[in-house]
């Protein structure tokens, strides 16, 4: 599913126009944006969980050439899913 079809289906689903759904989808977005750029954590439950983890700088094998490279170390988003998600 992406973004168009989301937008349609909670149209469908809340009874809203597409106009209103794409705005309400958009806000959702951006809150979760907002909340992880500040090393936040967005819990939905029944869905599951978002958070910011830090990845550690380590050694790394260019595929290509076959020598060792550094990886900085950098922020991810992690999810964890609900356990109940696909009941």
């Amino acid at each position: 599913m992406n973004k168009v079809e989301l937008i349609n289906a909670v149209a469908e689903k809340a009874d809203m126009t597409k106009v209103d759904a794409r705005k309400a989808v958009d806000a959702v977005v951006d809150a979760i944006k907002e909340e992880l750029k500040k090393d936040g954590k967005v819990a939905l439950v029944g869905f599951g969980t978002m958070l910011v983890t830090k990845r550690d700088a380590r050694q790394g094998r260019n595929p290509r050439t076959g020598k060792n490279i550094k990886i900085p170390a950098k922020k991810v988003v992690k999810f964890k899913p609900a356990l109940n998600i696909l009941k």
